[in-house]
Formats: structure tokens, C-alpha cells, sequence
């Protein structure tokens, strides 16, 4: 049993069960020696550089040290990483690569595999008490960079509830609540049901927070929802959606923002929230 099946949703029980999550499988790369050699050394560089640049005292060193005991000892390096470094690796990957379809973003801490498929026209899993906060019904096409809808694709959609918290990273959720794996009609289309996600702050009671704290930050994510986007022969992506003139998309504490990702839903006088987009897939390579 972890700490977030027993505890209020902590940094401390949220960072332990992202940790929990990672762990379950190993991961390797295939990069050689010369190439981590170099990385590494660049790192340790530019490390170096900001140590002499700022004349970094050695009572500045000890309590980074401690910090970084700290963050290991909390669970907290896939929330502090995903939080402040993943947005660069996602933008250099995607440039890399000479990519034209619909822009990604970064997973975050929060992604879990294997959602319950559900069919094209679908609501996703909630309970009572999510029914009764905004609804939201988002659709669109998964395309190639053509247009033309691709039959086989699915839309794996995750986003928080109406107070910030996610299912299986906080108490007392049901366990795939808003999360689902949608499989798309035969033109790629998707129609999906379910509610306003929150802006919400990223746990920021352990030393993912004092970081932030010591600069004068704040934790705030923008109200988003998590995409992970694939189909047969095609580059998946994962990226998130927000709402524009919501809380905090100027200054997310992720720097994960961008332009093409932001959404102008259009609120019915049913009270209901309707958002369309349409993803782009590059082939294969």
C-alpha cells in the first residue's frame, strides 16, 4: 500500500506514487559512450559555469545538496523533472525530427497506461460527483498531414477532476476516473464527454514547492487536458490542450503552453462546453 491510498494528496504520497509508477518498468536507451560522454561533460560544464558566474558560496552548496537528498527521499524527481526540464526535451525531439503535424507537449508525472477503450462517441468514466460539475464535450479528427481521417486511431484522454486531482495519484478515486483510451471511427473522428478540468496547483508541500518558494514562483498548472494520439503508420504524439483566457496559461509553472495548443470552446445555452480539434499525424519514420 503506498502513502497515497492512506494519506490527504501530498506532495509527499503524490511524488511516492509517480515514483511507484516509473519504476514498474525499466527503461535504457541505446546512447553510446561518446555521445553520454559528451552530454555529460556539457553538463558538468555548464554546471561549473553558473557555479563561478554566480560566486556559489559554500553554505549555497550544502543546502542544494540537502535539496537534492530531499527530492530523492519525497519521490519527487518525475514531478520536479517533468514540471521544469521535460518542455525542452519535448521541443528539442520535436524539432529534431522536422515534424509538421499537431505540436506535443510534455506527459507530466501523471500518465497512466492501459486506460479502458472506449468507443468513438463516448463518456468517459466519473463519478456522480463529476457529473455535476461543467461539462465538456470535445471532438474532432485524428488526420495525416492530408486531411484525410485515419481509420484505427485513438485518442487516449487524462486530465484532472474539478479540485485538480488526478485518479490513482490522489485518494478516494475511483481508479481510471477521467482517463480512457478512445478509439476513433473509421474517419478519424471522436466525439468524448466529460467535464471542465481545473487549474491546479502541481504538490508543492515537499522540496518540489521549497524550489519553487526560494525563487518566488508559484505551483499553478492552467486548466489542460492530457492527449496521447496514435494510428497505424504514424508518429503518435502526446501533447495537452488548454483553454484560452483561463487562470495561469500565461505563466505556467511548466513553461508547456503553446500557441497551437491553446482551445476557444464555445459554452451552449445548455450550459454545456463544446471544443473541437483536429490532430495532425506525420508518418512513420
Amino acid at each position: 500500500m503506498t502513502d497515497i491510498d492512506t494519506a490527504v494528496a501530498t506532495a509527499h504520497a503524490s511524488g511516492n506514487a509517480a515514483t511507484d509508477k516509473f519504476k514498474t518498468a525499466r527503461v535504457s536507451c541505446d546512447t553510446s559512450p561518446e555521445r553520454a560522454g559528451a552530454i555529460y561533460r556539457d553538463v558538468l560544464n555548464a554546471l561549473g559555469e553558473i557555479i563561478h558566474r554566480h560566486e556559489v558560496t559554500y553554505d549555497e552548496y550544502r543546502v542544494l545538496k540537502q535539496w537534492v537528498i530531499d527530492v530523492g527521499e519525497y519521490g519527487e524527481w518525475p514531478l520536479w523533472l517533468d514540471v521544469f526540464v521535460e518542455h525542452q526535451v519535448e521541443d528539442v525531439n520535436y524539432s529534431r525530427n522536422g515534424l509538421t503535424g499537431t505540436k506535443g507537449s510534455i506527459e507530466g508525472p501523471y500518465y497512466v497506461p492501459d486506460a479502458p477503450r472506449l468507443p468513438a462517441v463516448c463518456t468517459l468514466p466519473m463519478r456522480e460527483q463529476d457529473r455535476r460539475a461543467t461539462p465538456l464535450v470535445f471532438s474532432g479528427r485524428v488526420t495525416d498531414l492530408d486531411g484525410r481521417g485515419l481509420a484505427g486511431a485513438t485518442v487516449e484522454l487524462w486530465h484532472a477532476d474539478e479540485d485538480g486531482y488526478y485518479s490513482q495519484f490522489a485518494p478516494d478515486i475511483p481508479e481510471w476516473n477521467l482517463r480512457g483510451t478512445i478509439v476513433c471511427d473509421d474517419d478519424g473522428r471522436y466525439e468524448i464527454t466529460t467535464i471542465q478540468p481545473a487549474p491546479y496547483q502541481i504538490p508543492h508541500d515537499g522540496p518540489t514547492g521549497w524550489f519553487i518558494e526560494s525563487h518566488g514562483g508559484h505551483p499553478w498548472r492552467p486548466a489542460h487536458l492530457h492527449l496521447m494520439v496514435k494510428a497505424p503508420g504514424r508518429l503518435p504524439i502526446t501533447t495537452q490542450l488548454y483553454f484560452r483566457g483561463g487562470d495561469w496559461v500565461e505563466t505556467d509553472v511548466a513553461t508547456a503552453v503553446k500557441p497551437d495548443l491553446v482551445l476557444d470552446p464555445v459554452r451552449g445555452v445548455d450550459g454545456v462546453g463544446r471544443v473541437a480539434y483536429d490532430f495532425a499525424l506525420d508518418p512513420a519514420q
